[in-house]
């Protein structure tokens, strides 16, 4: 296969898992209390490594995570062949945000990022966490990973490498 990129050093690890999460909507969560498992896709927006996201407290992942205060999650690129396959794979925390600054930062990041998100709001709707709790029953939440991992099929079968974000 020709197409295959070298060996990444540490910091090209790190930018192409920070490219990765950048380019990429959708985050999968995975929780578990006792011997069952759930996962739950999410619209997402990451500074850095944190990973913001909205949910209904009452849900099952965001019970089951402040349950067991743990997570899992993962985001990847859509691909086609079993060589394009490439992803990072996570493991932390969900903690729930107040309005401040994190969570105006990651508000804006969002709208950003989601610009059609404003559209479900009418013309005098505030655009702000107050706002989208009201009209969606939901609050912002931030995946904090304690470990992170970037799997990468291009550069060969099965790379999976630690990448420190810290």
């Amino acid at each position: 296969m020709n197409d295959k990129i070298p060996l990444p050093d540490e910091s090209q690890l790190r930018a192409y898992a920070q490219e990765l999460t950048e380019k990429e909507c959708t985050m999968t969560l995975s929780t578990a209390l006792g011997d069952t498992p759930w996962a739950a896709p999410v619209y997402y927006v990451n500074l850095g490594f944190h990973f913001y996201f909205f949910s209904d407290p009452g849900s099952r992942h965001i019970q089951e995570s402040q349950t067991a205060n743990q997570a899992a999650a993962t985001i990847f690129h859509q691909s086609n062949t079993w060589r394009e396959i490439r992803g990072v794979q996570m493991s932390g925390r969900i903690t729930l945000l107040w309005p401040g600054l994190e969570s105006l930062k990651a508000l804006r990041a969002y709208l950003k990022k989601f610009p059609f998100t404003a559209e479900f709001f009418d013309s005098g709707d505030k655009l702000n966490l107050e706002g989208f709790s009201k009209r969606f029953r939901v609050r912002l939440y931030c995946f904090r990973p304690d470990l992170v991992y970037y799997l990468d099929n291009r550069i060969r079968f099965s790379f999976r490498e630690r990448v420190n974000f810290s």
